[in-house]
């Protein structure tokens, strides 16, 4: 018998013996090894994908040796495949038979920037859904998977939700690799660590947790860590998803983790110890653990002088206060303590309700109800006309309801103070949870008056006073209240005397600045005071 039909003898046995394996193997189809026949392999691939129309196959021959590039089209680059692999099996080089083929293919012909060897068939799939082309070789149980990623992505643009004057324009992307890199621009430096992960069975949506090692505290982001691996979920379409299922407490209208869709933020809160999660496919960057007073300080109070930003902070607070209690105050001042209101605006008040068939609280809520209405109509309307939905709405409604007598003057007119004081908020989801409460507070002013706010109040505190995220008080600095960390709560202060990153968050390095930031005139004799040749 010649060599080269016991060569030929032995590739059917072995190719025999490989669907044997897979036939009797228990384990699931997608961990068993990829076949020898790459024509059996490619008629598995049409198979779990139903011959879809966007799975591309390429067969070739190149120096007496047969195989077929995979690839999804829309997700690789086609234009790199062509120049980098096709383009390499169009010349007719011969291999010699005593050069491993496999590994020239890898090493030579396979033009890339990066080729990892695959063996199984969950690792076909994941390189194939990533965006990158397998190669199969035919009489080889294993494949390379080449680097093509180059799907469509979106621009990076100016910030939607969290606009700022002085501050930088770009924003967020829902590619991964493009917003890591957003922020790599910003912190350069190799201990900013990434680390990466898939969640989701279905999904398979790339996780990367960016964190910098010797500022962060360890046991928190193992903690992250610990929390991720724990999801068992068919899909991650969002960070939204994730954010609910990480948290401390989910029953709570607070939120427990910060989202953002600034690079400058994220990156200044890495530089404070926290841990950044990024979604592929979304443009909302998750950081934790979060406290209750980040939700008030905006990017423009770092960029601005020390004492415009604290007035600022302060406006944005006592803006949340109206948000919350506004109604409320207003439910309880007429219908129980008639005698805390001033006697002329009592009777300004009095004469405007004559006509108004309702309590203060119904008409309260039918204000509140339809202007709620109004601003999710104006979101879900086309850009062009949901501004001018929601505004004409409003004041139409508004001065139709009062001429009708449903409503007093003075009910639209809080309202409507409520209304912008609750978009003075920087963050959506905290402003969400003022709506909430708002409505809470109204009802606890219906029945009990001033007592009940406070009742009301006090209630919120103890829940806040009890909610941790990752093991953090939510409402550190504050309660428990730690003097040094008060550089950045109410009050601002000037960036040289912010020497101390928050210490409740960082474990490391709490170093922020060195020693005389402060800035100062010219000393006395110093050169730079008197100009040359001048007395």
């Amino acid at each position: 018998m010649s060599i080269l039909s016991k060569i030929l003898k032995k590739k059917q046995k072995q190719r025999k013996d490989d669907n044997y394996r897979q036939q009797q193997d228990p384990q699931k189809p997608e961990d068993l090894p990829i076949l020898r026949d790459y024509k059996e392999n490619i008629s598995r691939i049409k198979g779990e994908f139903g011959n879809s129309n966007d799975i591309v196959i390429r067969e070739f021959i190149h120096s007496k040796h047969r195989g077929a590039l995979v690839y999804v089209d829309g997700l690789a680059d086609s234009r790199v495949i062509s120049d980098f692999i096709l383009e390499s099996f169009n010349e007719n080089e011969i291999v010699a038979d005593e050069i491993d083929y496999f590994q020239f293919m890898i090493e030579k012909a396979v033009a890339l920037g990066s080729n990892k060897v695959i063996y199984n068939w969950n690792q076909v799939y994941d390189s194939m859904l990533s965006g990158d082309t397998v190669i199969f070789l035919d009489g080889y149980n294993k494949g390379i998977s080449g680097e093509t990623k180059g799907w469509e992505k979106r621009a990076i643009t100016e910030p939607s939700t969290q606009l700022s004057i002085r501050g930088p324009k770009d924003s967020f992307t829902e590619t991964l690799r493009t917003n890591t890199a957003l922020i790599r621009r910003r912190i350069k430096s190799p201990n900013l660590w990434i680390e990466s992960m898939k969640i989701g069975t279905v999904s398979q949506t790339d996780i990367a947790i960016m964190y910098i090692k010797g500022i962060a505290n360890e046991k928190i982001v193992a903690e992250v860590k610990e929390r991720l691996n724990r999801i068992n979920i068919d899909s991650i379409l969002g960070s939204g998803y994730i954010e609910q299922l990480i948290e401390d407490q989910a029953w709570t209208t607070f939120p427990t983790t910060y989202h953002s869709e600034r690079p400058d933020v994220v990156s200044s809160q890495l530089l404070e110890g926290r841990i950044a999660i990024i979604v592929d496919g979304t443009p909302f960057v998750l950081t934790a653990p979060a406290i209750f007073i980040q939700f008030f300080q905006a990017a423009d109070d770092y960029y601005s002088r020390f004492d415009i930003s604290t007035g600022v902070r302060l406006l944005r607070i006592l803006a949340f206060i109206i948000a919350i209690l506004g109604p409320a105050l207003y439910i309880a001042g007429t219908t129980f303590h008639q005698e805390m209101i001033p006697t002329t605006m009592a009777i300004a008040i009095a004469a405007q309700r004559e006509n108004v068939p309702f309590p203060a609280f119904v008409e309260a809520l039918i204000m509140e109800v339809t202007f709620e209405i109004l601003r999710e109509a104006g979101l879900r309307l086309p850009r062009a006309v949901g501004q001018a939905v929601s505004i004409v709405g409003a004041l139409v409604i508004g001065q139709a309801a009062v001429q009708a007598g449903i409503v007093s003057p003075v009910m639209v007119i809080v309202v409507s103070i409520t209304a912008i004081a609750n978009f003075s908020t920087p963050v959506f989801a905290m402003a969400i949870a003022a709506r909430l409460i708002r409505f809470v507070l109204m009802g606890m002013a219906t029945v009990l008056g001033f007592y009940g706010i406070m009742l009301g109040l006090m209630f919120m505190s103890i829940h806040l006073c009890s909610l941790r995220s990752f093991g953090i008080p939510y409402m550190m600095p504050i309660a428990p209240f730690n003097l040094r960390n008060q550089q950045d709560v109410f009050v601002r202060f000037p960036l040289w005397a912010m020497k101390y990153r928050p210490m409740f968050i960082s474990k490391g390095n709490v170093i922020r600045s060195g020693e005389n930031q402060k800035p100062g005139p010219p000393k006395q004799g110093d050169d730079t005071q008197t100009p040359k040749g001048e007395s």
